[in-house]
């Protein structure tokens, strides 16, 4: 064999598959012809949950909602009376049934840590981000949460 003729081949002799300084050519697979979202990724549902009780002292309900605000820093703003309270958020969720199962746990799961009244949930309004946006933009529906944090109705 003639100096740099010999085989490069690799265990076994194999043999080189492409000449001595050849270029490897890539290839791709091709893509569909469109994009689809899979149907399982997360959204962004704006929640409105309403919850309501005997009378409770304003500093109590004020010092609950302060804490939940705190334990759960997602929640845009909570708006209280001494006999009912409406809390406003974004929820990260699947579908409309994750978005509204968390939302009626949240209360009941959060009354010991953060001294919520015993109120029950008189109401709950899930809608997804692009509904929100469209009822702001029109002039009806929760107008956006501003100021953000717990306030007195």
């Amino acid at each position: 064999m003639r100096p740099g003729t010999a085989s490069r081949g690799g265990v076994g002799g194999a043999t080189a598959s492409r000449a001595v300084g050849e270029e490897r050519v890539l290839t791709s697979v091709a893509a569909g012809e469109r994009y689809e979202e899979p149907a399982d990724l997360p959204r962004l549902w704006h929640v409105t949950l309403s919850v309501s009780g005997e009378e409770a002292p304003l500093k109590e309900v004020r010092r609950g909602l302060e804490q939940l605000a705190h334990d759960h820093p997602f929640l845009l703003t909570s708006r209280y009376a001494n006999d009912h309270a409406e809390i406003r958020y974004w929820e990260e969720a699947r579908d409309l049934h994750d978005a509204a199962a968390v939302a009626l746990r949240l209360w009941g799961e959060h009354r010991q840590t953060a001294q919520l009244p015993p109120w029950e949930i008189v109401g709950l309004e899930v809608i997804d981000r692009e509904t929100y946006h469209q009822r702001v933009a029109e002039g009806y529906g929760p107008p956006p949460a501003s100021p953000v944090g717990v306030h007195p109705f």
